[in-house]
């Protein structure tokens, strides 16, 4: 049974940072693609950033993009964004997620409960 386990929420002010976590658990975390999505009240959920099962290829949402930088650390099977710069748009729920395969693009096969970040101004 694959876990997906996010920390690292909170509340900060504008233009502070934050650095969300997902450990992993339940299969062999190097083989998989990783994510990271969030979902605002009353959106769709959205695409924040992707890394490949190796770390070397990342993507990201033009939305984050230059703020937000996601890194794995496979001996740990832990994914992590790190979250600079945040402005109260940021403010949502941030889910982990993983992916099918190797590259983050495909289906997703789970995700974590999500953890809140709210970013005031």
């Amino acid at each position: 049974q694959v876990q997906l386990v996010e920390s690292g929420g909170g509340l900060v002010q504008a233009g502070g940072s934050l650095r969300l976590s997902c450990a992993a658990s339940g299969r062999t975390f190097s083989r998989y693609a990783m994510g990271w999505f969030r979902q605002a009240p009353e959106k769709e959920r959205e695409f924040v950033a992707g890394i490949s099962a190796s770390g070397a290829s990342r993507n990201y949402a033009d939305s984050v993009r230059g703020r937000f930088t996601i890194s794995r650390d496979n001996a740990k099977s832990t994914v992590y964004l790190q979250m600079n710069s945040l402005k109260p748009e940021d403010t949502a729920l941030y889910y982990c997620a993983q992916y099918s395969g190797n590259y983050y693009s495909g289906r997703i096969d789970y995700w974590g409960q999500g953890t809140q970040v709210t970013v005031s101004s």
